[in-house]
């Protein structure tokens, strides 16, 4: 069967019940899953005892008490019961609809990782997860809220044991970055990435970002952003879930034609921006001398 491993947030107020609903979640997949909590956050003992999950109190941590990202997946790899894990944010529901598509892409290849879009839900209440029908209930809240996020939004990587072993930069885990390093060490090893998007309906349980330190700002642009940035290797070592070279529909796993217009698209705006920041840089001097600064033009354009 499966192996889960994830990296809770503090079980405090709302994130008290929605992590505790994607633990349950992942929980009702099958009688065999296996769920490892890694890391000291309050709660987090009691949570993994109330789900009879494995609990990992000692993690390396960074100055900021955040766990490095290699660790939690070498000791993951190392010690789990199943062969076929997943990592995944514990503000995820899942439902039969991820378990079928990972089996089908663990049949298909020995080394892939599956990744996958979210549907950003608001989600304040505990799921009764003793209803038959809860399943469809979560995945119509889903849907109807109709807020699927972008490829660059990743919140579950499945795959074999060994794929990342021994492999994984000290990234922060939980902030920026890490993600789509994952993705583009699976390729460039000669995994297949698969994007499992028009599939699996993973449910992200809205919440702030007030677990960070100056909260979205600095979760984006903080120092531990900055800390796992130097991992990408100027973008060289980044990928997206669009990246992938394959999907998982209904009629089976295919080539991904979409990923050339994806770079392509990338690219372009790429190409947009530098020219945007080479003009400013050749006029910078002529614009100063009428006191027109590059941050008021930048303004200017981000509005038009």
């Amino acid at each position: 069967m499966l192996t889960f491993f994830t990296t809770p947030k503090a079980f405090r107020g709302n994130l008290a019940i929605t992590q505790r609903n994607a633990i349950a979640s992942w929980k009702q997949l099958h009688p065999e899953v296996e769920v490892i909590v890694f890391g000291n956050e309050e709660g987090a003992a009691e949570a993994a005892n109330e789900f009879d999950a494995r609990f990992e109190r000692d993690v390396p941590c960074n100055e900021f008490h955040t766990p490095y990202l290699n660790a939690i997946f070498d000791r993951a790899q190392e010690t789990a019961r199943h062969d076929l894990l997943c990592y995944i944010n514990c503000d995820i529901v899942l439902t039969a609809d991820f378990k079928d598509a990972f089996e089908r892409a663990a049949a298909w290849r020995n080394q892939f990782l599956m990744v996958g879009r979210r549907w950003d839900t608001d989600v304040t209440d505990a799921l009764d997860f003793g209803q038959p029908d809860w399943q469809t209930r979560i995945r119509r809240r889903a849907l109807a809220a109709n807020r699927q996020r972008p490829a660059q939004f990743i919140d579950y990587f499945a795959f074999r044991r060994g794929l990342f072993q021994g492999k994984i930069p000290p990234f922060a885990a939980g902030r920026p970055g890490f993600d789509n390093w994952l993705i583009w060490f699976a390729g460039a090893s000669g995994a297949s990435v698969i994007d499992a998007s028009p599939v699996v309906v993973a449910v992200h349980q809205n919440h702030d970002h007030s677990h960070v330190p100056k909260g979205e700002q600095g979760f984006w642009y903080g120092e531990e952003a900055r800390w796992n940035s130097q991992f990408l290797d100027n973008g060289r070592r980044f990928a997206r879930i669009d990246d992938a070279a394959y999907r998982l529909t209904r009629s089976g796993i295919g080539a991904n034609h979409y990923r050339w217009i994806a770079r392509s698209r990338r690219a372009a705006a790429r190409a947009v921006n530098n020219a945007w920041f080479a003009l400013l840089n050749r006029t910078r001097s002529i614009r100063h001398a009428i006191g027109l600064k590059q941050s008021k033009v930048a303004a200017s354009r981000a509005k038009d």
